[in-house]
């Protein structure tokens, strides 16, 4: 009887912990991010592909403002610096520290999201369509408006995980893997636009 509870208990014991010793929830999003990750860069494989095979291409410099471009890029990495202290805050246990840098963050993101929707009008005014644009290539508007698109989609999503755990962590009833996770989330958002940045708005 007793080896059996041992067995119980040990079972019970696995079930909590992936085969890759960190917590299923934390190899969920790594096996999340990894996926989303390709697809981005699926997408900008794509836009590189186009780009070479097309005999011109629409100068950036002509098309952006890369002055403004260059700011939303500075608002999203400081969004990270504060959502690594908001994990650094919840592993010491600081709730109120968690809660001021986690709000610090939403607020990197919604600047990042109203700047970019500021581009997108300014570019549609342009005259800028999925399947037309004033500068001659087809391609370079249904590109922009699906990469820059798929990646606000992650950032407006990462604000309302973070504004969730936020109220969590507010009411109590969030754990610092929680924090930790959707840190993950938020930091691969960043690292993605910086690849998206360099690639479709300096190259």
């Amino acid at each position: 009887m007793a080896g059996v509870i041992e067995s119980s208990e040990r079972f019970s014991q696995g079930a909590s912990s992936s085969p890759f010793s960190v917590s299923w929830q934390k190899l969920m999003m790594w096996i999340f991010i990894v996926t989303d990750g390709l697809l981005f860069a699926g997408f900008l494989a794509a836009y590189g592909f186009s780009r070479l095979a097309s005999p011109v291409w629409p100068d950036q410099s002509q098309v952006f403002h890369i002055g403004f471009i260059s700011a939303m890029t500075f608002v999203l990495i400081t969004s990270s610096a504060t959502m690594a202290s908001a994990v650094e805050a919840a592993q010491d246990r600081d709730r109120s520290k968690v809660i001021r840098f986690l709000v610090l963050t939403i607020l990197g993101g919604l600047i990042f999201l109203v700047m970019q929707v500021y581009e997108w009008t300014a570019i549609i005014h342009e005259g800028a369509r999925l399947n037309f644009n004033p500068w001659g290539v087809t391609q370079f508007g249904s590109y922009f408006f699906v990469i820059t698109g798929f990646h606000g989609s992650h950032v407006l999503s990462g604000v309302i995980i973070l504004a969730v755990v936020a109220a969590r962590c507010r009411a109590n009833k969030s754990r610092a893997e929680g924090v930790e996770l959707a840190g993950l989330y938020w930091h691969f958002v960043d690292l993605v636009w910086v690849f998206v940045f360099t690639l479709f708005y300096l190259i």
